[in-house]
């Protein structure tokens, strides 16, 4: 080891992600070379960018490109570039940790089982690291465009959890990555196998990726892919098969793309958009301050990875690619926040992309289940986001119902109106933790005998969404947990007539609940929800209900301190004990027994779980010395 060379130990993801690849992915081993060649494509990107402003970093060599090489008898595959290079600090930096949200998340998930973990890998990506699928060692050889030749480095390992990397002399600018292969992956340096990998990978590049014309020790070099950007082309010419490739390639995914839409707009503004539905949620979908948005190139220069100007939020898991012909070449993030024709773009793009799941939800629904699935909660953020394209997301929501046992969200909002009772004026939903709680919710009794349908939410953004929502298709949302009912033409006046007589017969029964209860609750009511269940706690409209308390709680946050009213159901049988217990401590100890069974239902917990279960066994025992 010369004097100038360092070893270092690999960040503890990435040996844990090697470990991981080279055991896991034998299936897909061939995803090395489509990375390892975006990668190089991404290298003259970020070059012919740069030297808009540099013009001296293209000095001497201005056709960028991509070569790949092997040699059969040494076992070895190289590709080189003449992109934007490495200098050492860059190449420990980028070729010895993950810089990746959501990496923590990521080793959470995985299980041990060798075929599901290999999904997992492909939805978080592989990238650079995936050539130790195929070799038993990689060397990089960089130099960074503007520097020295004596300034090169050269960085290797053999994927045992070290690396070396030292200074060198290289003459060429760009990055060469030299693979020795594996003896059970010597498939990979043979020219023909390479040629068609190339072609079904990477004929999208829009660098020409050259290889060694077919012939013994041959010197020339032929063009293996198309070279020209695939967005660039009429979408008559570009198959099916294409488009899934060249996602694969701008998201360093293996999975198919769900859905995508490819439009040129010309006239006043000239743009062409390629958008997709990924098949899968990114492990860092939810951390919002993550890198999202759109590969963005102007004239067909690439600018910048992840332009997040061009979608809303709620968007982000779209993957894509934007080339506008309008916006100036020195185009930055700054300018881009600020430019009048990029929120032009931004609506316009927003729309095609909702355009876009609406025609996957009607053409190919069980597509649209996967993608709901994955995406759901984040389309919800829209809905409260997004006052502007509401009506477009609003028939895009599926829901969990209690038409159908199915816990799977399936049910639209036009499909609900269409089942809706004679005289019904409201959409009933109910939030709760899961959707197996809201089944089983004391909320529900009365409507289901009712056979009135109710919607069901679980996600944690439900809450949040449902408080943005007021109506749809002239019908208003009602939250079945808050307020009056609001039943209208379908309770009958023998109902409304029963309710007001049990008011007055349990007048006195009201007003001894309400004084053992104290200000824990804010008045005590005979309930038209419950049939089964001896009590529940109603939130008035604006009040913030028990997911959201918790979300402000875990988040640190104030929670504003909410009084429920508590609805009793005065013919259950726990609730005439009740009203016959003369004995004022007994009737206070089981009310607020009847009070905290409601508070468990309503939220699922209580203020003073030991107070609740004393109360309980004793009324137990209590029970048990009468039998």
């Amino acid at each position: 080891m010369s004097e100038n060379t360092e070893k270092h130990g690999f960040q503890a993801e990435v040996k844990e992600l090697l470990r991981l690849m080279i055991h896991s992915l034998y299936s897909h081993r061939e995803i090395f070379l489509r990375e390892l060649i975006s990668n190089a494509s991404d290298a003259n990107d970020k070059l012919r960018f740069l030297s808009l402003a540099q013009p001296d970093l293209m000095a001497g060599d201005a056709e960028l490109k991509i070569w790949v090489d092997y040699d059969a008898t040494k076992r070895t595959l190289s590709i080189r570039d003449n992109g934007i290079g490495m200098n050492r600090e860059e190449a420990i930096a980028h070729l010895g940790t993950i810089a990746k949200s959501g990496t923590a998340d990521f080793f959470k998930r995985l299980t041990g089982d060798q075929q599901k973990d290999s999904q997992l890998i492909g939805q978080f990506g592989v990238g650079f690291y995936s050539a130790f699928i195929v070799a038993d060692e990689v060397e990089v050889f960089s130099r960074k465009a503007g520097e020295v030749a004596s300034a090169a480095i050269r960085w290797a390992s053999k994927a045992d959890g070290e690396f070396t990397i030292e200074t060198t002399t290289r003459e060429e600018r760009g990055t060469l990555v030299v693979l020795h292969l594996k003896e059970e992956a010597k498939e990979f340096a043979d020219g023909w196998r390479l040629r068609s990998l190339v072609r079904r990978y990477s004929d999208h590049i829009a660098f020409p990726v050259l290889m060694r014309k077919e012939g013994e020790a041959s010197l020339d070099w032929e063009a293996a892919n198309q070279a020209q950007a695939l967005w660039t082309r009429p979408r008559s010419d570009i198959k099916d098969e294409e488009y899934k490739e060249f996602y694969q390639h701008i998201a360093h995914d293996f999975a198919e793309p769900l859905a995508w839409s490819h439009n040129k707009v010309e006239g006043k503004r000239e743009y062409t958009s390629l958008l997709y539905v990924p098949g899968r949620a990114p492990f860092d979908l939810y951390q919002r301050d993550a890198s999202r948005g759109l590969k963005l190139y102007v004239r067909r220069v690439f600018i910048m990875d992840d332009a997040e100007q061009f979608l809303p939020m709620y968007l982000r898991f779209f993957r894509g690619v934007l080339d506008s012909n309008d916006l100036p070449l020195n185009v930055s993030r700054e300018l881009l926040q600020q430019d009048s024709e990029v929120e032009a773009m931004r609506s316009a793009l927003t729309k095609r992309a909702l355009d876009l799941l609406a025609r996957l939800a009607k053409d190919e629904p069980e597509k649209y289940a996967t993608f709901w699935k994955e995406f759901g909660p984040v389309l919800k953020e829209g809905a409260g986001e997004d006052p502007t394209n509401r009506e477009k997301i609003l028939p895009l929501l599926r829901f969990a119902s209690t038409h159908d046992e199915s816990d799977d969200p399936k049910t639209t909002l036009s499909d609900y109106i269409a089942r809706m009772k004679s005289g019904q004026e409201r959409i009933y939903y109910l939030i709760a933790d899961s959707i197996t709680a809201a089944r089983g919710s004391p909320y529900l009794e009365q409507l289901r005998a009712k056979g009135i349908e109710v919607l069901l939410l679980a996600d944690r953004v439900d809450e949040w969404m449902m408080g943005y929502l007021r109506e749809f298709e002239g019908k208003r949302f009602k939250d079945v947990s808050r307020g009056d009912l609001e039943l209208g033409g379908l309770e009958d006046d023998a109902s409304k007539a029963a309710i007001d007589e049990a008011v007055k017969e349990n007048k006195k029964l009201l007003k001894r609940i309400k004084d053992a209860l104290g200000d824990r609750v804010s008045e005590v009511k005979v309930s038209s929800r419950l049939a089964d269940t001896p009590a529940c706690l109603v939130l008035s409209e604006g009040d913030v209900g028990s997911q959201m308390r918790r979300i402000l709680a875990a988040s640190g946050q104030a929670v504003p301190e909410t009084k429920p009213s508590i609805e009793i159901n005065v013919a259950h049988p726990l609730i005439r004990r009740l009203d016959a217990t003369r004995a004022e401590d007994e009737f206070g100890e089981l009310a607020l027994l009847v009070h905290d069974q409601a508070k468990l239902a309503e939220s699922g917990s209580v203020a003073n779980p030991g107070e609740f279960v004393r109360r309980l066994n004793k009324l137990l025992g209590q029970l048990m010395t009468a039998s």
